[in-house]
């Protein structure tokens, strides 16, 4: 049974309105809302209520920190002298509590790229083994699609979205074997992506909906929902 679930981190903040413009349903059937340190902040904007927190409370401070324990939310403190990042302690949090389908958002922009980069690499987080996340922001969503899947069959994911919204994909970590697409403008049949080139970027959806399996490797697939003609 899939348990659905957002994340908050503590990046540039999306606009609700936004997020509904581009990706409908983003926030449709989730159970567990978890905010990753200042990450909360987001909360309220978005109109969502927090069912637990976690970090260091480096971004809260003392009292922000006393004010959300007395409103009654489960707190997880951690050291601040840790290997883990908030989000990625966060993240953990909510797979421990059943989380199978998780919506990270404030992943992206903020002060710090270190930040960004690394919670892209959160993806291919080997406590995501059984789950699935992505990042999404207003004017992007970021998946990791691994393979072999469990069963050792090719991996596959299908991606809705507006016709003409732009599809990249991106090698993370080597090189990706028998990619096939389906439902895009330039079709990869049975083909690998090499680390580096940038063959597969910008891409373009011929309706609303496509599919991309992978024999092995990661790869991250990267929506906009900006358009171009099909």
């Amino acid at each position: 049974m899939s348990l659905k679930a957002i994340l908050l981190a503590d990046g540039d903040r999306p606009r609700a309105s936004a997020l509904n413009e581009s990706w409908p349903g983003w926030r449709d059937e989730v159970e567990l809302v978890v905010a990753a340190d200042g990450g909360l902040r987001l909360a309220a904007d978005l109109g969502l209520a927090v069912d637990l927190w976690v970090g260091d409370g480096d971004s809260l401070g003392a009292a922000g920190l006393e004010k959300l324990r007395a409103s009654g939310v489960p707190l997880v403190v951690a050291w601040q002298d840790k290997d883990e990042s908030d989000t990625e302690l966060a993240l953990l949090a909510a797979v421990e509590r059943g989380a199978t389908d998780i919506t990270i958002l404030g992943a992206l922009g903020g002060r710090r790229i270190d930040h960004a980069l690394a919670n892209v690499a959160l993806l291919a987080h080997p406590g995501l083994a059984d789950a699935q996340a992505r990042l999404l922001d207003e004017n992007v969503r970021i998946t990791m699609l691994r393979a072999p899947g469990p069963d050792g069959w090719p991996a596959r994911i299908v991606l809705t979205g507006r016709q003409g919204g732009l599809v990249s994909l991106v090698p993370f970590g080597g090189r990706v074997e028998g990619i096939v697409t389906e439902g895009l403008r330039y079709p990869l049949k049975d083909e690998p992506l090499e680390a580096g080139p940038a063959r597969g970027l910008s891409n373009v959806r011929l309706g609303d909906r496509a599919s991309v399996s992978v024999r092995a490797g990661n790869l991250l697939i990267v929506e906009s929902p900006a358009s171009l003609s099909p």
